[in-house]
């Protein structure tokens, strides 16, 4: 049986352009020990699966799977979704993921969710001395793990790669997860543009809780 997949690219600068593609699922279509192979088969960086809430529902339960392994929590997966059921009509603020409740909000066109640094992965933070040494990294220079490459752009500004080969993600185009972890280990907000230029913005807060947002675009819906 063929499975419709929405796609959207979550994080694209304000006109709209690059982003990281999501494959969004209605759980319902796939059952839950098909889940890893449908993500292996996709080959998006990572693909969440939703139970559709109804028409009065405050929350949605959602499943986030990479091609390798499934993610208790994931930023571009869950801001994508949550922008995702608002273009549908649906009033979520609350996405319940493994690793807890993620809230949502929206605001300026852009869609946030708030976790804790503790629910993304633990990344190697690489500092480079400038934006041309983050962009001369090559990808084959890590072959496991999970790895930050960045460097300052200006203030309050950073410019970034991501690199999760343990994943089955050799290069991530845009990471919410590694953006939480690289606030919380700076402790301020950040404009982050990483990849070939997507835009992230953070929200740092000294209670423990992150935002981490961007715009999401919708692309073409594909079958699996």
């Amino acid at each position: 049986m063929s499975i419709q997949v929405d796609v959207v690219r979550v994080f694209t600068d304000p006109d709209g352009r690059h982003g990281n593609p999501l494959g969004i699922v209605d759980a319902a279509q796939a059952p839950a020990p098909d889940r890893q192979r449908i993500a292996a088969a996709l080959g998006f960086s990572e693909t969440i699966f939703v139970d559709l809430p109804t028409a009065t529902a405050t929350s949605a339960t959602a499943q986030i799977f990479t091609p390798a392994a499934e993610l208790p929590f994931a930023g571009h997966p869950t801001v994508g979704l949550a922008w995702w059921l608002r273009e549908r009509g649906l009033g979520v603020d609350t996405l319940e993921v493994a690793a807890g409740p993620v809230a949502t909000r929206t605001a300026d066109g852009v869609t946030w969710v708030r976790a804790q640094p503790d629910w993304a992965p633990e990344f190697t933070l690489h500092c480079q001395p400038d934006s041309t040494a983050v962009h001369a990294v090559s990808a084959t220079s890590f072959t496991d793990g999970h790895h930050y490459v960045w460097a300052w752009a200006g203030e309050g500004a950073i410019s970034s790669r991501m690199f999760a080969p343990a994943l089955g993600v050799p290069e991530d185009e845009a990471t919410g997860a590694a953006a939480i972890r690289i606030t919380d280990h700076l402790r301020r907000d950040l404009h982050i543009t990483q990849g070939r230029g997507s835009r992230l913005l953070t929200r740092y807060s000294p209670d423990g809780w992150i935002e981490v947002g961007g715009r999401v675009e919708r692309d073409r819906p594909v079958t699996v």
